[in-house]
Protein backbone atom coordinates (compact mmCIF):
# COMPACT_ATOMS: atom_id res chain seq x y z
CA UNK A 1 0.00 0.00 0.00
CA UNK A 2 1.51 2.91 -1.25
CA UNK A 3 0.90 5.71 1.96
CA UNK A 4 1.78 10.11 1.43
CA UNK A 5 3.51 10.91 4.85
CA UNK A 6 3.43 14.30 6.45
CA UNK A 7 6.06 15.26 9.15
CA UNK A 8 5.10 18.70 9.95
CA UNK A 9 7.90 19.15 13.04
CA UNK A 10 8.10 23.03 11.78
CA UNK A 11 4.23 23.19 10.91
CA UNK A 12 2.30 23.62 8.00
CA UNK A 13 1.59 26.10 5.31
CA UNK A 14 -0.43 26.14 2.63
CA UNK A 15 2.81 27.22 0.45
CA UNK A 16 5.34 24.66 2.13
CA UNK A 17 2.97 21.95 1.12
CA UNK A 18 2.51 22.94 -2.44
CA UNK A 19 6.46 23.17 -2.38
CA UNK A 20 7.05 19.83 -0.60
CA UNK A 21 4.16 17.91 -2.78
CA UNK A 22 6.74 19.26 -5.97
CA UNK A 23 9.72 18.20 -4.74
CA UNK A 24 8.42 14.77 -3.80
CA UNK A 25 7.46 14.36 -7.39
CA UNK A 26 4.55 16.37 -8.60
CA UNK A 27 5.60 18.45 -11.83
CA UNK A 28 5.38 22.20 -11.48
CA UNK A 29 3.61 22.05 -15.70
CA UNK A 30 1.11 19.62 -14.37
CA UNK A 31 0.15 21.72 -11.42
CA UNK A 32 0.50 25.44 -13.16
CA UNK A 33 -2.07 23.64 -16.10
CA UNK A 34 -4.39 22.25 -13.48
CA UNK A 35 -4.54 25.54 -11.65
CA UNK A 36 -5.29 27.46 -14.94
CA UNK A 37 -8.77 26.03 -14.75
CA UNK A 38 -9.58 28.02 -12.03
CA UNK A 39 -9.56 31.36 -14.72
CA UNK A 40 -7.56 32.80 -11.82
CA UNK A 41 -4.22 33.67 -13.94
CA UNK A 42 -5.05 37.40 -13.45
CA UNK A 43 -5.14 37.52 -9.92
CA UNK A 44 -2.07 35.83 -9.07
CA UNK A 45 1.58 34.54 -9.92
CA UNK A 46 2.79 31.53 -8.96
CA UNK A 47 6.52 31.73 -8.17
CA UNK A 48 8.66 28.02 -7.66
CA UNK A 49 12.04 27.61 -6.81
CA UNK A 50 14.82 26.07 -5.16
CA UNK A 51 15.84 27.33 -1.82
CA UNK A 52 17.14 26.02 1.32
CA UNK A 53 16.86 26.35 5.33
CA UNK A 54 19.55 25.58 7.61
CA UNK A 55 21.22 23.59 5.21
CA UNK A 56 18.17 21.19 4.20
CA UNK A 57 17.18 21.93 0.38
CA UNK A 58 14.18 21.69 -1.31
CA UNK A 59 11.45 23.75 -3.17
CA UNK A 60 9.46 27.25 -2.36
CA UNK A 61 6.67 28.17 -3.72
CA UNK A 62 5.43 31.45 -3.60
CA UNK A 63 2.08 32.89 -4.33
CA UNK A 64 2.45 36.60 -5.61
CA UNK A 65 -1.50 37.77 -5.41
CA UNK A 66 -1.95 40.87 -7.75
CA UNK A 67 -4.52 44.03 -5.94
CA UNK A 68 -7.94 42.86 -6.20
CA UNK A 69 -11.48 44.19 -4.68
CA UNK A 70 -13.26 40.86 -4.70
CA UNK A 71 -14.47 39.43 -1.41
CA UNK A 72 -15.32 36.30 -1.73
CA UNK A 73 -17.16 33.55 0.65
CA UNK A 74 -18.09 30.20 0.54
CA UNK A 75 -20.82 30.14 -1.84
CA UNK A 76 -18.54 32.58 -3.85
CA UNK A 77 -15.49 29.81 -3.46
CA UNK A 78 -17.77 26.97 -3.83
CA UNK A 79 -18.91 28.34 -6.97
CA UNK A 80 -15.55 29.14 -8.70
CA UNK A 81 -14.05 25.36 -7.77
CA UNK A 82 -17.80 23.68 -9.27
CA UNK A 83 -17.64 26.04 -12.58
CA UNK A 84 -14.36 24.89 -13.34
CA UNK A 85 -12.97 22.21 -15.28
CA UNK A 86 -11.10 20.29 -12.67
CA UNK A 87 -11.15 16.52 -12.38
CA UNK A 88 -14.06 15.22 -9.38
CA UNK A 89 -11.12 14.11 -7.26
CA UNK A 90 -9.75 17.49 -6.91
CA UNK A 91 -12.99 19.41 -7.37
CA UNK A 92 -14.14 16.98 -4.35
CA UNK A 93 -11.10 17.33 -1.92
CA UNK A 94 -11.06 21.12 -2.54
CA UNK A 95 -14.45 21.61 -1.43
CA UNK A 96 -13.93 19.42 1.85
CA UNK A 97 -10.85 21.66 3.00
CA UNK A 98 -13.08 25.12 2.24
CA UNK A 99 -15.92 23.72 4.23
CA UNK A 100 -14.09 22.59 7.48
CA UNK A 101 -12.26 26.14 6.94
CA UNK A 102 -15.83 27.67 7.25
CA UNK A 103 -17.48 25.23 10.19
CA UNK A 104 -14.45 26.42 11.98
CA UNK A 105 -14.18 30.07 11.60
CA UNK A 106 -17.79 30.37 11.93
CA UNK A 107 -17.85 28.38 15.15
CA UNK A 108 -15.12 30.69 16.06
CA UNK A 109 -17.16 33.90 15.51
CA UNK A 110 -20.98 32.40 16.18
CA UNK A 111 -22.27 32.75 12.78
CA UNK A 112 -23.02 30.30 9.79
CA UNK A 113 -20.22 28.56 7.42
CA UNK A 114 -22.19 30.49 4.64
CA UNK A 115 -21.68 33.96 6.17
CA UNK A 116 -17.87 33.85 6.86
CA UNK A 117 -16.13 36.27 4.83
CA UNK A 118 -12.61 34.75 4.50
CA UNK A 119 -10.34 37.65 4.72
CA UNK A 120 -6.62 36.04 4.42
CA UNK A 121 -8.24 32.43 3.91
CA UNK A 122 -10.36 33.16 1.18
CA UNK A 123 -7.73 35.47 -0.64
CA UNK A 124 -6.30 34.28 -4.23
CA UNK A 125 -3.02 32.81 -2.76
CA UNK A 126 -5.28 30.18 -0.04
CA UNK A 127 -7.46 29.04 -3.10
CA UNK A 128 -4.42 28.44 -5.09
CA UNK A 129 -2.85 26.56 -2.14
CA UNK A 130 -5.76 24.74 -1.22
CA UNK A 131 -6.76 23.98 -5.10
CA UNK A 132 -3.26 23.01 -5.55
CA UNK A 133 -2.88 19.99 -2.93
CA UNK A 134 -6.20 18.75 -3.90
CA UNK A 135 -4.11 18.86 -7.79
CA UNK A 136 -1.07 17.41 -6.71
CA UNK A 137 -2.95 14.61 -4.51
CA UNK A 138 -4.76 13.61 -6.92
CA UNK A 139 -1.33 13.30 -9.01
CA UNK A 140 0.32 10.87 -6.17
CA UNK A 141 -2.79 8.89 -6.07
CA UNK A 142 -1.25 7.68 -2.71
CA UNK A 143 -3.42 4.71 -1.57
CA UNK A 144 -3.40 6.64 2.08
CA UNK A 145 -2.17 9.66 3.42
CA UNK A 146 -0.94 9.54 7.48
CA UNK A 147 0.71 13.12 9.44
CA UNK A 148 2.66 12.44 12.44
CA UNK A 149 2.29 15.12 15.45
CA UNK A 150 1.88 18.33 13.55
CA UNK A 151 3.59 21.69 15.47
CA UNK A 152 1.39 24.95 15.98
CA UNK A 153 4.10 27.51 17.07
CA UNK A 154 3.92 29.88 20.29
CA UNK A 155 3.45 33.55 21.22
CA UNK A 156 0.90 35.55 18.68
CA UNK A 157 0.14 36.40 15.35
CA UNK A 158 -1.38 39.52 13.78
CA UNK A 159 -4.51 38.18 11.63
CA UNK A 160 -7.37 40.49 10.16
CA UNK A 161 -9.17 40.39 13.31
CA UNK A 162 -5.91 41.76 15.23
CA UNK A 163 -3.86 39.89 17.49
CA UNK A 164 -4.35 36.51 18.06
CA UNK A 165 -2.61 33.43 19.87
CA UNK A 166 -1.17 30.45 18.84
CA UNK A 167 -2.38 28.49 17.24
CA UNK A 168 -4.74 30.28 15.88
CA UNK A 169 -8.37 30.12 17.07
CA UNK A 170 -9.51 28.19 13.38
CA UNK A 171 -6.24 26.68 13.51
CA UNK A 172 -6.61 25.37 16.94
CA UNK A 173 -10.52 24.04 15.96
CA UNK A 174 -9.41 22.30 12.72
CA UNK A 175 -6.31 20.31 14.38
CA UNK A 176 -8.93 19.26 17.17
CA UNK A 177 -8.49 15.53 18.95
CA UNK A 178 -5.35 15.40 16.03
CA UNK A 179 -1.96 15.08 17.71
CA UNK A 180 -0.35 18.51 17.84
CA UNK A 181 2.54 19.66 19.60
CA UNK A 182 3.78 23.54 20.64
CA UNK A 183 6.88 25.68 21.54
CA UNK A 184 9.09 23.94 19.48
CA UNK A 185 9.44 27.37 17.18
CA UNK A 186 8.42 30.98 18.24
CA UNK A 187 5.74 32.01 15.96
CA UNK A 188 3.13 30.72 14.67
CA UNK A 189 4.16 27.24 12.41
CA UNK A 190 0.80 26.07 11.28
CA UNK A 191 -1.86 28.29 9.19
CA UNK A 192 -5.10 28.03 9.30
CA UNK A 193 -4.99 27.28 5.39
CA UNK A 194 -2.08 24.13 6.43
CA UNK A 195 -4.59 22.67 9.41
CA UNK A 196 -7.54 23.00 7.00
CA UNK A 197 -5.36 20.98 4.07
CA UNK A 198 -4.55 18.50 6.78
CA UNK A 199 -7.79 18.13 7.75
CA UNK A 200 -9.25 17.55 4.54
CA UNK A 201 -6.61 14.84 3.59
CA UNK A 202 -5.22 12.95 5.89
CA UNK A 203 -6.52 9.51 6.74
CA UNK A 204 -4.73 8.21 9.52
CA UNK A 205 -2.93 10.86 12.79
CA UNK A 206 -0.10 8.72 13.59
CA UNK A 207 2.95 7.67 12.22
CA UNK A 208 3.54 4.28 10.46
CA UNK A 209 5.85 2.12 11.99
CA UNK A 210 6.98 -0.42 9.05
CA UNK A 211 7.39 1.79 6.10
CA UNK A 212 10.07 2.01 3.68
CA UNK A 213 10.52 5.49 1.76
CA UNK A 214 10.97 5.52 -1.62
CA UNK A 215 11.09 9.29 -2.55
CA UNK A 216 11.28 12.39 0.14
CA UNK A 217 10.40 16.10 -0.65
CA UNK A 218 11.09 19.24 1.35
CA UNK A 219 8.85 22.43 0.59
CA UNK A 220 10.77 25.25 1.97
CA UNK A 221 8.68 27.61 4.03
CA UNK A 222 9.30 31.90 4.20
CA UNK A 223 9.94 32.27 8.17
CA UNK A 224 13.05 31.49 10.06
CA UNK A 225 12.46 29.50 13.10
CA UNK A 226 15.20 28.07 15.40
CA UNK A 227 14.83 24.88 13.58
CA UNK A 228 14.79 24.31 10.47
CA UNK A 229 11.46 25.74 8.88
CA UNK A 230 10.55 23.19 6.17
CA UNK A 231 7.64 20.55 5.26
CA UNK A 232 8.95 17.16 4.73
CA UNK A 233 6.75 14.55 3.02
CA UNK A 234 8.01 11.31 1.83
CA UNK A 235 5.76 8.36 -0.35
CA UNK A 236 6.79 5.25 0.43
CA UNK A 237 5.09 1.45 0.85
CA UNK A 238 3.57 0.30 3.72
CA UNK A 239 5.25 -3.21 4.80
CA UNK A 240 1.87 -4.80 6.09
CA UNK A 241 -1.12 -5.95 4.30
CA UNK A 242 -3.10 -4.77 6.88
CA UNK A 243 -4.74 -1.32 7.01
CA UNK A 244 -4.31 0.64 10.44
CA UNK A 245 -6.68 2.95 11.84
CA UNK A 246 -6.84 5.36 15.48
CA UNK A 247 -9.75 4.97 17.32
CA UNK A 248 -11.09 6.46 20.39
CA UNK A 249 -13.02 3.49 22.63
CA UNK A 250 -15.45 5.41 24.90
CA UNK A 251 -16.36 3.48 27.87
CA UNK A 252 -19.33 3.88 31.26
CA UNK A 253 -20.76 1.27 33.51
CA UNK A 254 -24.74 1.01 34.18
CA UNK A 255 -26.37 -0.60 36.70
CA UNK A 256 -29.62 1.29 36.38
CA UNK A 257 -31.04 0.82 33.23
CA UNK A 258 -33.81 -1.41 31.55
CA UNK A 259 -32.62 -3.12 28.59
CA UNK A 260 -35.16 -0.95 26.01
CA UNK A 261 -33.54 2.32 27.66
CA UNK A 262 -30.01 1.03 26.37
CA UNK A 263 -31.15 -0.15 23.47
CA UNK A 264 -32.25 3.28 22.93
CA UNK A 265 -29.08 4.43 23.31
CA UNK A 266 -27.52 2.18 21.25
CA UNK A 267 -29.56 3.51 17.87
CA UNK A 268 -28.83 7.01 18.82
CA UNK A 269 -24.99 6.56 18.95
CA UNK A 270 -25.04 4.91 15.66
CA UNK A 271 -27.01 7.75 14.29
CA UNK A 272 -24.74 10.21 15.79
CA UNK A 273 -21.58 8.89 13.87
CA UNK A 274 -20.28 5.67 16.18
CA UNK A 275 -18.35 3.50 13.73
CA UNK A 276 -19.47 0.87 16.58
CA UNK A 277 -21.60 0.13 19.75
CA UNK A 278 -21.68 -3.11 21.93
CA UNK A 279 -22.89 -3.87 25.75
CA UNK A 280 -21.06 -6.38 27.48
CA UNK A 281 -23.01 -7.56 30.73
CA UNK A 282 -20.43 -7.46 33.93
CA UNK A 283 -20.94 -7.54 38.20
CA UNK A 284 -19.85 -4.38 40.11
CA UNK A 285 -19.48 -3.90 43.33
CA UNK A 286 -21.58 -5.61 46.52
CA UNK A 287 -22.30 -8.16 43.32
CA UNK A 288 -24.89 -6.13 41.20
CA UNK A 289 -25.47 -6.74 37.61
CA UNK A 290 -24.91 -4.43 35.13
CA UNK A 291 -23.78 -3.56 31.44
CA UNK A 292 -20.66 -1.82 30.26
CA UNK A 293 -21.68 0.29 27.31
CA UNK A 294 -18.10 0.20 24.86
CA UNK A 295 -18.46 2.73 22.00
CA UNK A 296 -16.17 3.01 18.83
CA UNK A 297 -15.27 6.52 17.14
CA UNK A 298 -12.98 8.81 15.21
CA UNK A 299 -10.75 10.82 17.42
CA UNK A 300 -12.72 14.14 15.48
CA UNK A 301 -16.25 12.84 16.47
CA UNK A 302 -14.89 12.03 20.07
CA UNK A 303 -16.69 15.46 21.72
CA UNK A 304 -19.91 14.43 20.49
CA UNK A 305 -20.02 11.24 21.14
CA UNK A 306 -19.22 11.79 24.76
CA UNK A 307 -21.88 14.37 24.97
CA UNK A 308 -24.27 11.54 23.22
CA UNK A 309 -23.58 8.70 25.95
CA UNK A 310 -23.98 11.15 28.62
CA UNK A 311 -27.53 12.43 27.35
CA UNK A 312 -28.92 9.15 26.26
CA UNK A 313 -28.15 7.49 29.75
CA UNK A 314 -27.56 7.53 33.49
CA UNK A 315 -23.94 7.46 33.70
CA UNK A 316 -22.03 10.15 35.33
CA UNK A 317 -18.76 10.10 33.64
CA UNK A 318 -17.39 7.81 30.98
CA UNK A 319 -13.63 6.62 30.02
CA UNK A 320 -12.08 6.77 27.25
CA UNK A 321 -8.62 5.85 25.41
CA UNK A 322 -6.65 5.35 21.90
CA UNK A 323 -6.90 2.47 20.59
CA UNK A 324 -5.10 1.02 17.25
CA UNK A 325 -7.04 -1.31 15.05
CA UNK A 326 -5.35 -3.29 12.53
CA UNK A 327 -7.86 -4.50 9.88
CA UNK A 328 -7.63 -6.37 6.56
CA UNK A 329 -7.91 -4.40 2.90
CA UNK A 330 -11.70 -4.74 2.12
CA UNK A 331 -14.19 -3.34 -0.30
CA UNK A 332 -17.95 -3.97 -1.14
CA UNK A 333 -19.31 -5.49 -4.49
CA UNK A 334 -22.44 -5.90 -6.05
CA UNK A 335 -22.88 -9.49 -7.24
CA UNK A 336 -25.94 -10.79 -9.53
CA UNK A 337 -27.82 -14.07 -7.74
CA UNK A 338 -30.99 -15.66 -8.70
CA UNK A 339 -32.69 -13.35 -6.67
CA UNK A 340 -31.12 -10.24 -8.27
CA UNK A 341 -28.01 -8.29 -6.83
CA UNK A 342 -26.72 -8.34 -3.27
CA UNK A 343 -24.14 -6.30 -1.89
CA UNK A 344 -20.94 -8.41 -0.94
CA UNK A 345 -18.46 -6.90 1.59
CA UNK A 346 -14.85 -8.80 0.39
CA UNK A 347 -11.85 -9.02 2.38
CA UNK A 348 -7.83 -10.06 1.47
CA UNK A 349 -6.18 -11.65 3.96
CA UNK A 350 -2.35 -11.15 4.20
CA UNK A 351 -1.71 -14.64 2.49
CA UNK A 352 -3.86 -13.43 -0.39
CA UNK A 353 -6.90 -15.65 -0.33
CA UNK A 354 -10.14 -13.88 0.13
CA UNK A 355 -12.89 -13.71 3.12
CA UNK A 356 -16.16 -12.64 1.90
CA UNK A 357 -19.89 -12.28 3.30
CA UNK A 358 -23.66 -11.22 1.81
CA UNK A 359 -24.56 -7.94 3.96
CA UNK A 360 -27.70 -9.32 6.57
CA UNK A 361 -29.68 -6.52 5.30
CA UNK A 362 -29.81 -7.59 1.43
CA UNK A 363 -31.13 -11.20 2.76
CA UNK A 364 -33.69 -10.29 5.33
CA UNK A 365 -34.49 -7.94 2.30
CA UNK A 366 -35.43 -10.65 0.03
CA UNK A 367 -36.78 -12.97 2.44
CA UNK A 368 -39.33 -10.04 3.45
CA UNK A 369 -40.01 -9.82 0.04
CA UNK A 370 -40.28 -13.20 -1.41
CA UNK A 371 -41.95 -14.30 1.60
CA UNK A 372 -39.37 -16.91 2.54
CA UNK A 373 -37.34 -18.42 4.77
CA UNK A 374 -34.42 -16.22 5.94
CA UNK A 375 -31.97 -19.28 6.22
CA UNK A 376 -33.01 -20.47 2.64
CA UNK A 377 -32.27 -17.41 0.93
CA UNK A 378 -29.21 -17.13 2.76
CA UNK A 379 -28.19 -20.08 1.76
CA UNK A 380 -29.32 -19.98 -1.93
CA UNK A 381 -27.84 -16.76 -2.42
CA UNK A 382 -24.21 -17.90 -0.53
CA UNK A 383 -24.34 -20.36 -3.28
CA UNK A 384 -24.82 -18.06 -6.20
CA UNK A 385 -22.01 -15.64 -4.83
CA UNK A 386 -19.51 -18.27 -3.58
CA UNK A 387 -20.14 -19.57 -7.61
CA UNK A 388 -19.73 -15.72 -9.11
CA UNK A 389 -16.31 -15.36 -6.84
CA UNK A 390 -14.84 -18.82 -7.97
CA UNK A 391 -15.48 -17.68 -11.63
CA UNK A 392 -13.83 -14.80 -12.01
CA UNK A 393 -10.70 -15.92 -9.58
Amino acid sequence: MQVLLYECFSGIAGDMNLGALIDVGVPESHLRQELSLLNLDDEYELVVSKASKQGIFGTNVNVSCRPTHRHRNLPHIQSLIKNSDLPDAVEATSLTVFQNLAEAEAKIHGITPEEVHFHEVGATDAIVDVVGAAICLNYLKPDSVACGPVELGSGTVKCEHGVMPVPAPATAELLKNRPTTRGRVRGEATTPTGAAILSGIVDSFEMPIDFCVARIGYGIGQKDFEVPNVLRVSIGEAQSSLERETNIEIECNIDDMSAEALGAAVDRLFRVGALDVFVTPIVMKKSRPAHRLSVLCRQLDESSIVEAVLQETTTLGVRTHRVNKHMIPRRVEQVTTRFGIVNVKLGTLPDGSTRWKVEHDDIQAIATDKELPYLQVRSQVNDDVAKEIADHE
